[in-house]
């Protein structure tokens, strides 16, 4: 069965856009009844753990030129579950079923999170160079992690910290970053911000409503290039905005959110698009 859409075209012209309001880095008012938390690093003492962490992720990442998928600009380290594993050539980087940021230990069921070593152990394991290139940079622990169950908050601490969840390398407009700077894992849902690392150059994801000034991020609904009406669909839009509400309804109507192609949002994004690739 076909996905149903709900499209909406620009407001009428004359109609003034709202001022965007600077957004703050950790709590925003929306309307008059409405607060919402947004996560960011707070100032914190940096542990051993993962002092020690980022030391060995850096000499990782200084084998990896470019960075390859994540870049190379201003890199921090993100608490995102990060799984590195080394071939005996090279390392590659994969991704755990649920990352913990530092702040969520304190509510971490060990259990739980011994779940995730066990996990992590698995697929290391699987790349036996790894334990022992870890050792050879100046990392001696990672076996004694990887092997110990985590059984108490003292587990769940030296795990939250370690190389296997702290080091996703994210540049630092990607991991705290706010619209219009950055698009950062710690504001935007993560299936959203992690288009940016995968979509064409030529097409622009996050644009600014023109009723609110609030971000909104959209994507295309045909292949770029191929002749599809320039549509887009919108998959994020700022709580309290007008377009979060119609997004909502449609959601819960089964349907999509659909931007006609008269649509500022949609003449933007697909603005800069070019041919489809050839193919060989």
């Amino acid at each position: 069965m076909a996905t149903k859409t709900t499209k909406t075209e620009p407001t009428p012209t004359g109609t003034a856009a709202a001022t965007p309001k600077k957004a703050s880095p950790h709590t925003e008012t929306i309307g008059s009844s409405i607060t919402i938390n947004i996560p960011d690093h707070p100032g914190r003492a940096e542990s051993p753990a993962f002092s020690a962490s980022k030391k060995l992720a850096k000499k990782i990442l200084a084998t990896l030129p470019g960075c390859g998928i994540y870049g190379a600009d201003h890199i921090q380290m993100h608490h995102g579950g990060s799984i590195w594993a080394f071939d005996g050539t090279s390392w590659h980087l994969y991704l755990n079923t649920v990352g913990m940021e530092w702040s969520s230990q304190f509510c971490a069921d060990p259990a739980k999170v011994d779940q995730l070593r066990v996990n992590a152990r698995a697929l290391v394991m699987a790349f036996p160079a790894t334990v022992p290139e870890m050792v050879r940079l100046g990392y001696k622990k990672a076996q004694e992690i990887l092997d110990t169950p985590i059984t108490d908050i003292a587990g769940v601490g030296t795990w939250v910290d370690s190389i296997f969840n702290s080091c996703v390398p994210l540049p630092a407009h990607e991991h705290t970053g706010a619209r219009p700077n950055g698009s950062g894992e710690h504001h935007y849902p993560r299936p959203i911000t992690n288009i940016g690392f995968i979509k064409r150059d030529d097409f622009e994801l996050w644009h600014d409503d023109p009723d609110s000034g609030t971000p909104v991020a959209v994507v295309p609904t045909s292949h770029l290039g191929s002749g599809g009406k320039p549509t887009v669909e919108v998959v994020y839009a700022h709580p309290g905005s007008e377009l979060h509400a119609k997004l909502t309804k449609a959601h819960a109507a089964g349907k999509t959110l659909e931007l006609g192609v008269r649509h500022p949002i949609s003449k933007a994004a697909h603005a800069n698009v070019g041919a489809v690739p050839t193919t060989a």
